[in-house]
């Protein structure tokens, strides 16, 4: 076994429990001034995977008891009667790109979350995530901000700062100023290093460099989340992208936390069962790896991460997009786009969901390319030049969503992004299709790998669960009610079902009403 400074996580489906949370050994006579009592619930705690019938009190922002419902004489400020439904943890995404919203003074409310029952989201992502964690927090915080987030600092936008968007290997004096940079993040309170190995420029590291990285966030116990370098064969292919992940997190001594992972496009379709193979036995071997998955059979990303090559976006946008327009390299980027979008499932899978041209909305890279009587190659080199074009990419086959999901290494995330139904309906849609309808996974495994096993991956301290002490970040929704609203037709509706959110112990939403408050805050892995 190797000796990291993060032990295995997930080696056994069950987690540690801590015995004080049992009902049983609280003891009443300790606890005073409580503001809030939820009763006859049917609890979930997340850490166990069963239901229970509990009343919770909330002294301030934490969980002060837990008491078999209607045994024990507790007075409270306030009372909640949660009959017929639901209690859990408040649900953590460990992937949204929501950092521009909780930044805004209109959408730092984070609503489209905070419906979903999510009162934790993490932001920095595909290694996008900010260089400067404390400025950020900071800002946050002042602003009010409707979730809690977390944060990691994202290897892009650290390589970014450093060396531009230069498509060559760092120096030696770079990679120790790109160290440097994490090193302060990680004691800014970063959970981890994010990378996005896909995109530029990322894309243009070596496996070496992100290590070196790596290393930093390790001494840090912080985890590494990545977009591997392909889920698909753009490049070097999905199973070889994860023996690189692997290799990172062997080197590193590092956590290995696997962004939304998937078999992407119909190259790599059930590739699946071999990814799971290598996980499973990397972690036999002393190797703790994770992973999240969003529920959809689409994935979501800007049209020029689909089908553009990598090359043809270094530097500037400009030389994007002169490189585009040269002549001389004309018949390579046709080649090699037209082989992206065959990959993608061909230009009737890429369908354009957000777009300064309204009127593209809703229509697939055929359609567009018709309209315009030019190949779909060479319309998506036009639109590419016009703008920041979102579209959403059916290109999953739901055997391999369906064998990554049931995996108790594997939790809920949403990837959310704007023209995907996903940024407001992945917990629900995961409950309502995966739970509900086809009955892979129980409630009490939904709650638990959509709270508290992402607070364990992400080292959030006494967060993730109901137990006595742990902050109370706490929701209420109705099992039959509780459903995804949003679609691709219409991405941006709000789910139902969570009657009540609360965090840090602060009621934000009570009889589905969202309260106006701003009870979110920034938290880290110390």
């Amino acid at each position: 076994m190797k000796n990291f400074n993060r032990s295995p996580i997930f080696l056994a489906v069950s987690l540690t429990l801590l015995s004080s949370c049992s009902p049983e050994n609280v003891d009443t006579n300790n606890v005073a001034d409580i503001d809030l009592l939820i009763t006859n619930g049917t609890v979930y705690t997340g850490d166990k995977l069963h239901p229970q019938n509990l009343d919770i009190a909330v002294c301030k922002q934490v969980i002060c008891g837990l008491y078999p419902s209607g045994n024990v004489k507790v007075d409270a400020t306030k009372v909640i009667d949660a009959k017929g439904k639901i209690v859990s943890p408040g649900f953590i995404d460990p992937h949204t790109h929501s950092l521009e919203e909780l930044r805004s003074k209109d959408k730092n409310h984070n609503l489209n979350y905070l419906t979903q029952g999510v009162t934790t989201v993490v932001n920095g992502n595909d290694g996008e995530g900010p260089v400067d964690i404390a400025g950020t927090a900071k800002l946050l915080e002042n602003n009010g901000i409707g979730t809690n987030v977390a944060l990691f600092v994202g290897h892009g936008s650290v390589r970014q700062q450093v060396m531009g968007r230069e498509q060559r290997f760092a120096t030696d004096a770079e990679l120790t100023e790109m160290s440097a940079l994490v090193e302060q993040a990680m004691k800014d309170g970063a959970v981890g290093l994010s990378s996005g190995l896909y995109y530029v420029p990322g894309s243009y590291a070596n496996t070496e460099e992100v290590i070196t990285l790596a290393k930093v966030a390790s001494k840090y116990k912080g985890i590494y989340d990545t977009h591997m370098r392909d889920e698909s064969t753009f490049n070097i292919g999905f199973l070889s992208s994860l023996d690189e992940a692997i290799e990172v997190a062997e080197k590193a001594s590092i956590h290995l936390h696997l962004a939304h992972i998937k078999a992407l496009g119909v190259d790599v379709w059930g590739q699946s069962e071999q990814a799971i193979a290598k996980i499973e036995l990397a972690q036999q071997n002393g190797i703790s790896i994770t992973a999240d998955q969003y529920p959809w059979l689409a994935s979501g990303t800007k049209l020029h991460s689909a089908v553009m090559p990598k090359w043809v976006m270094a530097d500037s946008k400009s030389a994007f997009h002169q490189r585009l327009n040269d002549p001389e390299l004309a018949e390579q980027l046709y080649r090699e786009i037209k082989e992206n979008i065959r990959r993608r499932g061909g230009p009737t899978s890429l369908l354009v969901t957000a777009f300064k041209d309204q009127h593209l909305v809703g229509l697939n890279l055929q359609q567009i390319a018709e309209q315009r009587n030019l190949t779909a190659e060479l319309t998506a080199m036009q639109l590419v030049q016009e703008g920041d074009v979102r579209v959403a990419s059916f290109n999953m086959s739901p055997k391999d969503v369906e064998r990554f999901m049931v995996k108790p290494w594997v939790v809920t995330s949403s990837d959310g992004t704007n023209g995907h139904p996903r940024k407001f309906a992945s917990f629900p849609q995961k409950f309502n299709e995966y739970v509900r309808n086809k009955k892979l996974l129980t409630v009490g495994e939904f709650i638990s790998r959509s709270s508290t096993k992402t607070a364990k991956i992400l080292g959030l301290h006494k967060r993730g669960s109901l137990q006595q002490g742990f902050t109370a970040d706490i929701i209420i929704f109705d099992g039959d009610k509780y459903s995804p609203q949003a679609s691709f037709a219409k991405w941006n509706v709000y789910s139902k079902g969570v009657d009540t959110v609360i965090i840090n112990g602060d009621v934000v939403i009570e009889n589905e009403q969202y309260l106006n408050k701003l009870s979110g805050k920034f938290i880290s892995n110390k």
